[in-house]
């Protein structure tokens, strides 16, 4: 599955209606032996879309971009996404997802290209960026959504 921020809107909907596709048996089976839930997947991605969303707008008025971390484990596990209709994961993941997209259009070009040279990108990210390498917010508005389509492609697997 490709990704390009251009069509972001596009994507997120034909993604929106295939997870939708999925039923509710599906989303409740690991998307491989031994593996999270297709609902536990999604909530991931909920989770992911939460941090992030913090790390887009603070970002824009930081001096650094050292953020916090997450145990995404724990996150999963403490929210029990298993719990919650996959439909209503769904809409709540697309939902934000749109607005992750409202904030990345609305951020000016230059907070979207400043460089840091104080970062956590080599903790943090998904795509780890070597800390001493400087990093930006763009970079890690790329690593968000190429991190989502590696967990989609999970998903639809």
């Amino acid at each position: 599955m490709a990704f390009n921020i251009n069509n972001t809107l596009t994507f997120l909907n034909e993604i929106n209606k295939r997870l939708l596709r999925i039923d509710e048996a599906a989303a409740d089976t690991p998307y491989a032996e031994g593996k999270w839930t297709r609902k536990m997947m999604l909530g991931h991605l909920i989770d992911s879309a939460a941090n992030n969303h913090l790390r887009f707008v603070n970002g824009q008025f930081s001096e650094d971009l050292v953020f916090h971390g997450y145990d995404h484990t724990s996150w999963v596990s403490v929210q029990n996404y298993s719990a919650r209709s996959w439909h209503d994961l769904v809409e709540f993941w697309f939902k934000y997802n749109v607005h992750l997209f409202h904030v990345v259009v609305n951020m000016p070009e230059i907070k979207k290209n400043r460089k840091f040279d104080d970062h956590n990108f080599h903790e943090i990210c998904w795509k780890k960026v070597p800390a001493e390498s400087p990093a930006t917010l763009g970079y890690l508005i790329e690593d968000y959504y190429g991190h989502m389509v590696h967990h989609l492609d999970q998903i639809f697997s």
